[in-house]
């Protein structure tokens, strides 16, 4: 049995490392030290006698022959936590879906889709719960979610994942901002200004890019919650984000919500799940999820003809 428990926490710090290129970013999902990690994944190699990780001052990423035995491998893994973990999946209630959210973008979506499910299926339930960007990936794949609705999250193996729509940005200033009267504001408005972004729910790493490039604000990654991010902007220590749903439902003391203008003010809404999920009502909810946006889309308008 304990060679077993010390195959199993290779494999664990393995993944993580697949799941975030990082072993530093494993340690901490892990809550383990970085060496702990880099020697598990050492001994799992030598084991192996095949190299897993190509390393350098940007992280890890699998070799080709690493990428195919974790491709080989990931089921099985996945498999074998369920079922030390008790996790027959035949004493669950297959008629709940457990929806994660990540991030303040597309929770308006969110709402709308609920509403539209159980509308459609008042038999089923539905589970929300907030997950860090972190843990998104390895929720879905040992199914203590079904799925992740987020906007900077790489689709993983074994994962689906399709964009239902876009939403536009919103920043939330002090009160006192200078900019605080203005109708709508643009990145390089905000170019002496600290974006304050989550580390437990950042915003998609290319739009932050963008809006670095285009004389935006500098980027500060804190690690807090969302909550103490909204009391830093409330004292004055910089500016955060939100999609346009969250911003025009919460209203925040002393602060004020603002709409970006011009290039990069859009974010996109995307879900995540596993693909191999079988569960009945997880489908249904991506169907109502399509039709949905296939409702709300405007219909072109119709050409006159010439007579």
């Amino acid at each position: 049995m304990r060679q077993v428990n010390n195959t199993l926490r290779r494999l664990d710090h393995v993944f993580a490392a697949v799941d975030h290129g990082s072993l530093r970013q494993a340690a901490r999902v892990l809550r383990v030290r970085e060496s702990c990690v880099s020697r598990n994944i050492v001994a799992l190699e030598q084991l192996l006698d095949m190299q897993l990780f190509d390393r350098d001052v940007h992280g890890v990423r699998l070799t080709e022959a690493g990428r195919a035995w974790t491709d080989l491998v990931r089921a099985h893994y996945e498999g074998l936590h369920d079922a030390l973990a008790g996790g027959g999946r035949g004493d669950q209630d297959t008629k709940t879906v457990k929806i994660g959210l990540c991030g303040q973008i597309g929770r308006a979506f969110v709402a709308r889709l609920v509403d539209r499910y159980r509308s459609l299926h008042p038999d089923g339930s539905i589970a929300i719960e907030d997950v860090p960007h972190e843990q998104c990936l390895a929720a879905i794949r040992r199914r203590r979610l079904d799925i992740v609705f987020t906007h900077g999250l790489e689709n993983g193996a074994l994962c689906r994942s399709e964009t239902f729509g876009h939403e536009r940005l919103f920043v939330l200033l002090p009160g006192d901002h200078p900019l605080a009267e203005r109708p709508a504001i643009r990145w390089r408005d905000l170019a002496d200004t600290c974006l304050l972004v989550s580390v437990g729910s950042p915003q998609d790493p290319v739009l932050l890019e963008k809006i670095a490039a285009d004389s935006g604000p500098s980027i500060q990654i804190c690690r807090a919650s969302e909550a103490t991010v909204i009391l830093k902007v409330q004292l004055g220590q910089g500016v955060t984000l939100a999609g346009e749903g969250f911003a025009r439902t919460v209203a925040i003391d002393a602060t004020v919500w603002k709409p970006i203008d011009g290039q990069n003010s859009i974010s996109s809404i995307k879900a995540v799940w596993l693909e191999s999920n079988p569960k009945r009502a997880l489908l249904r909810l991506v169907g109502t999820a399509s039709n949905l946006v296939a409702a709300t889309r405007p219909w072109p308008t119709p050409v006159k003809r010439e007579t």
